[in-house]
């Protein structure tokens, strides 16, 4: 598996590089990934929306804060992602502000379809759900992993297909408003068992 994290870690781009090519690809009516749909294009679309708008309003509580500053040994993120996940969508702007406020944390992201290696490596119920962040120690070992969501989020999915099967255009809905509401206050809280 090391080698797996290393080939990957030359892989990873910083957020702001990841905000680019997603922008990027959307300029070329494209989404990330291998398949491509209309409805990953709109998904893309809406999420990239959701990201400039929470890089702008996001803000992190005082113990996230004091937290993040408190790390004094490097890490490094790395969190696999697509442009058309709304659950990234919603979680990877508060990473990257956690990540900002220390100088020993280093956020790189690389894309799914690209690195399946890796995902197969992390998967959650046999699924290659995203985001899916990685932590690893100065020598690249993984010591955490975190994803696809928030706690309570991934809650709500497992409450609601155990109830209807499977998740619907409903539930996703739900699921947003809920994102809507927390104002990225349960991902802070998870991030925080990572530091």
């Amino acid at each position: 598996m090391k080698d797996i994290i290393e080939n990957s870690l030359k892989k990873g781009i910083s957020y702001e590089a990841y905000r680019s090519l997603v922008s990027d690809f959307l300029t070329s009516g494209k989404s990330t990934g291998i398949e491509q749909s209309e409805a990953l294009l709109d998904y893309s679309m809406l999420n990239d929306r959701r990201m400039k708008r929470l890089d702008k309003t996001i803000q992190l509580s005082e113990e996230t804060i004091t937290t993040a500053k408190s790390v004094q040994e490097p890490v490094t993120w790395l969190v696999l992602s697509e442009g058309w996940c709304g659950d990234a969508a919603q979680t990877l702007p508060i990473i990257n502000k956690i990540a900002n406020q220390s100088d020993f944390i280093d956020l790189k992201i690389v894309l799914r379809d690209e690195n399946e290696e890796l995902m197969n490596q992390f998967l959650t119920n046999g699924g290659k759900s995203i985001p899916k962040l990685i932590a690893l120690n100065k020598h690249n070992e993984v010591i955490n992993s975190w994803g696809p969501r928030p706690s309570f989020a991934t809650k709500m999915v497992q409450d609601y297909k155990e109830k209807h099967g499977q998740l619907d255009a409903d539930f996703k809905q739900d699921l947003q408003v809920w994102y809507n509401k927390d104002k990225g206050a349960d991902t802070q809280k998870d991030m925080l068992t990572l530091l």
